[in-house]
């Protein structure tokens, strides 16, 4: 489903048309069949300086951008639907903008559960950028799974060979080199 408004002329929200949550009408969910076997993915994106030379958005940027290209590849039989990135999550390093306690963040991952269950879905998808939130992601996952009956899954960044943690990436340089074509300008 195409967004009915104009694009902006700066894109602040990179995302697939036809799978994008917030570009939805309530009649659109009223008519849905099978949202039960629907996915829901909630990304889950940090704010930091990745010592990249790169802004603090780098995470949501690849992440949405990653997640755009799958949306608009996925299968045809596969009905997907995606929310707008969590921002505010763990942050435990100084380079960590706008940080909450693990409480907090596990806290927020659930009443964005319990909506999306609400509305009659059941398959939901964590799909985490941060090094810092792995963790928080496995554990609210299960959680999640346990306390709602839902099926749950997780997708670490990390895991596709695009890790923003700065000792644990050996190829931090292609890393950099994404994010420099994402945003078309050289590093700081």
């Amino acid at each position: 489903m195409a967004s009915p408004y104009p694009p902006p002329l700066a894109q602040l929200c990179i995302a697939d048309e036809a799978t994008f949550w917030p570009w939805r009408k309530w009649s659109d969910f009223a008519a849905m069949d099978g949202k039960a076997k629907a996915l829901v993915v909630v990304p889950i994106t940090g704010m930091a300086d990745a010592a990249l030379g790169h802004p603090l958005d780098a995470e949501e940027l690849v992440l949405t951008s990653v997640l755009k290209a799958a949306s608009e590849l996925r299968p045809a039989g596969v009905q997907l639907l995606v929310l707008p990135p969590l921002r505010f999550v763990l942050g435990p390093i100084e380079a960590c903008a706008f940080p909450v306690t693990p409480p907090v963040a596990h806290s927020m991952i659930r009443e964005v559960a319990e909506s999306v269950v609400a509305a009659g879905f059941r398959r939901i998808v964590l799909f985490n950028s941060s090094p810092w939130n792995e963790d928080l992601v496995d554990a609210a996952a299960r959680d999640l799974r346990i306390s709602l009956g839902i099926q749950t899954f997780c997708v670490n960044l990390g895991a596709l060979g695009l890790d923003f943690h700065a000792t644990r990436n050996p190829n931090r340089w292609m890393l950099q080199t994404l994010l420099t074509g994402l945003y078309g300008k050289e590093p700081r």
